[in-house]
Order: structure tokens, then C-alpha cells, then sequence
């Protein structure tokens, strides 16, 4: 077994499939084949289900998996600390974020970041508010930006980012015209949420909360998992769904999509950037930290 062999593995787990994995670490599925095998005789036991085109991990390989993660941050941690003592900026940091700040803002601050340090790669894992948080309590990502707060005592969380929600409607819907509406009517016309454990939904739920409505004042026709997938439904007159409007700046730029304002509920939110409180960030990850915390304190 070596590292070379873990990130293999990690990467057929990440990536769902031999050839995709192959294709993302430029060697053939042979090869990946080979790797994989040479771990299973190591542990002497089987850590990957082939079902139909999608390779999974069985309960060895989950073990595998959790263990490999924390030794690839490792290895790319002391990368990261033995250029620093060069004086130089340079290795692989792994990163999370939540649907909105992963789909729609760090992959910006990403390129900025690299074209000003070149040497640097930024591997960023994206996922639920709730998968994230669990990524960075098992080591890897370094650090996560996420869209709601959690009361986990091992995870510091400091507010980045100002957000707005609103509600999302396409441009020929009968609101479209509006600026606003009330909750009530809100509540009367087919609502997509997203999956239970996103950031999005439970800023929602807290809104309504606040004013002394539940989520189950709206009509829910469908749950999604994903913002692109809530938008795509909008888009195809599913329904209507709150949404930050960074997610759909071009819809709104175009014209295609409409924002409005519920009266009464402050959708305004955050997001967070999470570390783990125990854990000590490596070079490379104070130096993006520090690049993020400038980036948007200009704004």
C-alpha cells in the first residue's frame, strides 16, 4: 500500500467509476483496475461493489476511504508546510462548500487564487451544509463555506459572506410583475424545496420561523437535490421556490427568471467558513483563508 494507491481508490469512490477516475488521473482503467486489486489483496478483503456502471464502496471500503482522506490531507499538508519554510506558496489544499458558495462562488476565488500562486491546486468537494460539516470533523477538507450555522462543539464558524434569498419565479408567471407578495399567498402556489440538510432549506424554515409559520404552510410539490435541479423546475413551471439570488444571477440578468420579496420574512443569510476547532490549518490553507476574508470584505 502507498499513497499513490489511496488516492487512486479515493478517487474511484469520489468519482463513482474506474474509467471516470482513470480519465480524471490520466491512466487507464487497466491500470486503475490493478491499483484497486493490489489494495484488496493488501487488506485481504474486497473494497469495491461494481453495480452496473458505478462502482461503490462496501464497508471496508468506507473504513478504507475515511483513513485514506486523512492521509492524503496529511501528505498535502506537509507539502504545503516544507514550501512555506522555502518561502513559497505552493501544493494541493482541499477545500468544501456548500451548494451555493461550491457551485457559484468559490470556483471565482479559486482562479483568482491560483493564477496569483500558480504552483497551487485546489481540489474542492461540494455537498449539502450537513456533508460538509462532516467532511471537515473527519480532517478532509481543510476548511468548508456553508450556508447555515451549526452548534457542533468542534467546529469554529465565523460569518464571510452576506446573502439574500427570494422567491424565484419565471418571467411570464403571474407575479412576475410584482415586486413583492404576502406569505399567504406564498403559501397558496406549488413550492420546491430542496433536500432536507441543505443550508437553503433551513435558512427558510428560520425564516418562517421567526414570523410563526413552519415549513408545512407551504405547498410542496417536490423536493430536489440541488439548486441547479430547483431551478431547472422553476424553469419547467413545477413550481416556485425561495432561492439566493447569487444562484440565479444570470437567470435574473437574462430576464428569464423573476425575483420577488415576501412581505415580513427577512431572507437575508450568511455564510460561514468552518474550520475544525482542534485541528491546526496548514500554510496553504491560512493563505487562501486570508485571500477569502480580504476578497469579500471589499464587497
Amino acid at each position: 500500500m502507498d499513497l499513490w494507491q489511496l488516492n487512486i481508490f479515493c478517487k474511484v469512490i469520489e468519482l463513482k467509476g474506474f474509467s471516470k477516475a482513470g480519465n480524471a488521473i490520466h491512466l487507464s482503467q487497466p491500470t486503475i483496475s490493478s491499483h484497486i486489486k493490489d489494495l484488496e489483496n493488501h487488506f485481504a478483503c474486497q473494497l469495491i461493489d461494481r453495480l452496473g456502471k458505478k462502482a461503490v464502496p462496501t464497508k471496508a471500503g468506507e473504513l478504507l476511504y475515511h483513513y485514506a482522506r486523512k492521509l492524503i490531507a496529511l501528505r498535502d499538508e506537509t507539502e504545503a508546510a516544507m514550501a512555506e519554510f522555502h518561502g513559497k506558496i505552493k501544493g494541493r489544499l482541499v477545500i468544501g462548500g456548500s451548494t451555493i458558495p461550491g457551485g457559484y462562488i468559490l470556483p471565482k476565488c479559486i482562479g483568482a487564487f491560483t493564477t496569483i500562486y500558480p504552483q497551487v491546486t485546489i481540489s474542492l468537494i461540494i455537498g449539502d451544509t450537513d456533508q460538509i460539516i462532516r467532511d471537515v470533523l473527519s480532517g478532509s477538507p481543510e476548511f468548508g463555506i456553508v450556508g447555515a450555522k451549526t452548534s457542533h462543539k468542534n467546529i469554529y464558524q465565523e460569518n464571510l459572506i452576506e446573502d439574500e434569498m427570494r422567491l424565484i419565479v419565471t418571467c411570464d408567471h403571474k407575479w412576475a410583475e410584482k415586486e413583492h407578495i404576502s406569505p399567504d399567498l406564498m403559501f397558496k402556489e406549488p413550492f420546491i424545496v430542496r433536500e432536507r440538510g441543505s443550508g437553503t432549506l433551513k435558512s427558510i424554515k428560520l425564516s418562517l420561523k421567526e414570523k410563526g409559520y413552519t415549513s408545512e404552510n407551504l405547498n410542496i410539490i417536490a423536493e430536489m437535490g440541488s439548486t441547479e435541479a430547483v431551478i431547472q423546475g422553476i424553469k419547467s413551471k413545477v413550481g416556485v421556490s425561495i432561492l439566493s439570488t447569487v444562484a440565479v444571477a444570470e437567470e435574473l440578468k437574462a430576464g428569464t427568471l423573476k425575483a420577488l420579496t415576501i412581505k415580513e420574512l427577512n431572507l437575508k443569510r450568511s455564510f460561514y467558513l468552518i474550520t475544525h476547532k482542534q485541528r491546526s490549518p496548514s500554510p496553504l490553507c491560512k493563505a487562501f483563508t486570508k485571500f477569502l476574508k480580504k476578497e469579500f470584505s471589499d464587497d
